[in-house]
């Protein structure tokens, strides 16, 4: 896990912080500071919500029964960084490391995140916030596109990601975090 921070800005451009994070209006969109930029987006539309919705019903439960730790729904804040505060769809801290979760949300990298991409956000996902959250040692990232109905599940090796599972439609997805787990895609699409 890097514990890297960006203190000192490149000339000329401001870098925004956690505590201009907290500064920011609440008005209903999503802030997001990557590396000291701010990225703003509207409300997620009705298929993200009953996607992310139904895999927390699916994950909350047995990871409660069988203390495997806590999964958390946005808006929840992950501070990897002073310069990077992010609020994944969905995200899960192992019971070993709880200790990193605080009121002010999680302090560090969790042990999977999983983002639903949007037309708007699908790049930002797919290589800035990979780049970051494999940089900070976040082990698992989950990748959700609601339109083409698919899945992909993406494991930290050496540093990078390497896709471990894609699925599509209706298939079993039986992810390696949450053995024991198979969850349909079609009761996850809503």
């Amino acid at each position: 896990m890097s514990t890297e921070t960006r203190d000192q800005p490149p000339a000329g451009r401001i870098v925004l912080t956690y505590e201009d994070y907290c500064a920011l209006p609440n008005d209903g969109r999503r802030y997001e500071i990557l590396e000291g930029e701010l990225f703003v987006t509207p409300s997620p539309s009705r298929a993200h919500q009953a996607f992310a919705a139904n895999l927390l019903i699916a994950l909350k439960p047995f990871a409660a029964a069988q203390d495997l730790g806590e999964v958390f729904i946005a808006p929840f804040d992950v501070i990897l960084e002073k310069t990077s505060v992010v609020v994944p769809d969905l995200l899960f801290v192992s019971r070993q490391r709880l200790g990193i979760v605080t009121d002010r949300g999680v302090e560090g990298a969790p042990d999977l995140i999983v983002e639903i991409l949007s037309p708007g956000t699908a790049r930002r996902d797919r290589v800035e916030k990979a780049q970051l959250y494999a940089r900070h040692g976040v082990r698992h990232y989950w990748l959700v596109d609601p339109d083409a109905r698919t899945v992909e599940a993406f494991e930290l090796v050496e540093g990078r990601y390497q896709r471990t599972v894609q699925l599509a439609g209706e298939a079993t997805f039986a992810p390696s975090l949450f053995p024991g787990l198979a969850v349909s895609l079609r009761s996850l699409w809503g």
